[in-house]
């Protein structure tokens, strides 16, 4: 690419949030990042994903400054009704890399509601960063080990934090879902991200 040149850029090395991109129907491209997204001590989740869009976008624009770059991070974890647990203690859902931890993780979800919080970041050198988060609570319903099991053979979630994907079969795994874009628990929260785009100049319905 010739870094001369502006456009927009996904920093994400993600196929899903390439996927939602794709339907604002803007010509783009993506760049990994290349961060440390560990977290901060005592770092609450919405501070943890603002924090990383912003880094992400940051990273890739030191590659290509003329650009506008699109960062976005998302982090789940179980809501404890009427728990005394701090939001800078609570345990992030993590990917589960394995079958043996992706079990654990459904069984531990099921019945119960988690919270995925996704940062978004927009960034160029024509216009100040924009930086927002939105969540999305997700209800499970009780689910037998028989059903886990099943799942997890059948659609193999071990790249999604959460241990499911929500824009396959995942859905048979809820009793409801609460949010103002469902978008966002994919990983991109595409109708905050398509005013911020309008708001600078990229309006796919103004071609």
């Amino acid at each position: 690419m010739d870094t001369n040149n502006e456009g927009l850029i996904l920093a994400s090395s993600s196929p899903y949030r390439k996927l939602q991109m794709a339907r604002l129907g803007h010509q783009f491209t993506t760049q990994s990042p290349n961060i440390d997204e560990t977290r901060l001590a005592g770092e609450p989740p919405l501070d943890l994903v603002k924090r990383l869009s912003y880094q992400k976008a940051l990273a890739v624009q030191a590659s290509f400054p003329n650009s506008t770059i699109i960062g976005s991070d998302q982090v789940a974890y179980m809501k404890e009704e009427g728990s005394s647990i701090s939001l800078s203690d609570v345990k992030i859902l993590t990917k589960p890399r394995t079958v043996a931890n992706a079990i654990q993780q459904l069984s531990a979800c099921s019945g119960k509601s988690v919270r995925f919080v996704t940062g978004l970041c927009c960034l160029s050198t024509q216009h100040d960063a924009e930086v927002i988060a939105e969540y999305v609570d997700v209800t499970f319903r009780e689910l037998s080990e028989h059903e886990i099991e099943n799942y997890i053979n059948i659609e193999k979630p071990l790249d999604c934090a959460g241990s499911f994907k929500v824009e396959g079969l995942g859905i048979t795994l809820f009793q409801k879902i609460e949010s103002t874009d469902p978008n966002t628990l994919i990983g991109l929260p595409l109708i905050a991200l398509n005013n911020i785009l309008i708001g600078i100049g990229y309006n796919s319905l103004l071609k």
